[in-house]
C-alpha cells in the first residue's frame, strides 16, 4: 500500500544549503516541482523548449529579462516564457520553487559553472 503524506516545504529547505542547485520534492505528470536557494547573480540563459515556473517562497527575487525585470516577494510567482532569455539575481538569500519538465538544466543553453546536477531529489 502507498503511504501518502503531504511535503513540508520549510522541512526539505532544511535539508540543504547549496546555492542554485534545485532539488527535486515531487513529481506530477512529466513535471517536476523544485525548490532552490538562490543569492547573486545567476548566468543569462534561456530555455528553447519550455517555460519556468518561479514561485517566491521567502526573500525577493529579481528576475531579469531583456528589456525589462520581474521582481518577486514572498508569495508571487512569475512564467518565464519558453525561448525567453533570463537572469534570476537574489542580492540575499531568497528560496523558490520551480515547476519545470523533468531533464530541464536550470542554465538552459548555457555552459556554466552553475549548472547543476539534473534529478536530485531530497
Amino acid at each position: 500500500m502507498t503511504e501518502h503524506r503531504s511535503i513540508n516545504l520549510s522541512d526539505k529547505l532544511s535539508l540543504f544549503r547549496d546555492l542554485w542547485s534545485p532539488r527535486v520534492i515531487a513529481e506530477l505528470n512529466d513535471y517536476q516541482v523544485k525548490l532552490a536557494k538562490l543569492q547573486g547573480e545567476f548566468v543569462w540563459h534561456q530555455h528553447e523548449h519550455t517555460d519556468e515556473l518561479f514561485i517566491c517562497l521567502k526573500g525577493v527575487l529579481r528576475i531579469e529579462l531583456p528589456d525589462s525585470a520581474v521582481e518577486l516577494h514572498a508569495g508571487e510567482l512569475f512564467v518565464v516564457p519558453r525561448g525567453v532569455e533570463h537572469r534570476p539575481v537574489a542580492n540575499e538569500e531568497c528560496h523558490v520553487m520551480l515547476i519545470e519538465p523533468k531533464g530541464v538544466i536550470n542554465t538552459g543553453d548555457t555552459q556554466s559553472g552553475l549548472s547543476a546536477p539534473n534529478d536530485q531529489w531530497i
